[in-house]
């Protein structure tokens, strides 16, 4: 599936239905991860959408920024920290063209980012992740799984693509996982993989 530009994520944000995998709350797996301590210290949000992550890292007091490429979801991300009182920077920009800082993130989000991209797009896209992760940091992605039937939605991931995709300067953990989504042709939930990917070099 090859990634669509500005206006059409903004198009998915403009009715009151929101999208699919705008579900008003964390994934359960970022959940676990929030219970566990891991998202901690500077975190970016990377395709944060409207928040739910960011605002979920900030509650546990982490440092966070939130990316998203729809301007219209990064206005509804920026009232909700307002409404709950937390402090967070949501930027609209490019993942592709993230750059590094004075001070790099210890810990990156991606729930359904890396899916969107066609074979080049995701090879600058790891490479913006390197750049804006410090070494010994840990990048967490869900993408659509190839397991998953049909062929409505993203682009279905094999688990040795992304394997591939994190082979030099990374150390990949990947398992089987489950999103849950806004209801699609009677679905709610479809098959992911979760990767923790921790930058080596």
């Amino acid at each position: 599936m090859m990634r669509v530009g500005v206006e059409s994520w903004d198009e998915a944000y403009r009715d009151e239905a929101p999208p699919p995998w705008d579900i008003g709350r964390p994934q359960p797996r970022f959940e676990a991860l929030a219970r566990a301590g891991s998202l901690r210290g500077r975190v970016l949000d990377c395709g944060c959408g409207t928040g739910e992550h960011a605002l979920l890292a900030a509650e546990l007091g982490a440092d966070v920024t939130g990316i998203d490429l729809s301007a219209r979801a990064i206005e509804r991300a920026r009232k909700k920290a307002a409404g709950r009182g937390l402090n967070i920077r949501f930027e609209a920009g490019d993942a592709l063209q993230m750059q590094a800082d004075d001070k790099l993130f210890d810990v990156v989000i991606d729930s359904g980012v890396f899916h969107s991209f066609d074979d080049n797009a995701r090879r600058r896209y790891v490479a913006a992740l390197r750049r804006v992760l410090r070494i010994d940091g840990v990048c967490y992605l869900m993408c659509f799984s190839d397991r998953q039937p049909g062929d409505w939605g993203p682009r279905r991931v094999r688990e040795d693509e992304l394997r591939d995709a994190f082979a030099e300067h990374w150390v990949a953990d990947i398992r089987p996982a489950t999103f849950i989504v806004n209801p699609i042709e009677g679905v709610t939930e479809v098959d992911a993989w979760f990767a923790t990917l921790r930058r080596t070099t």
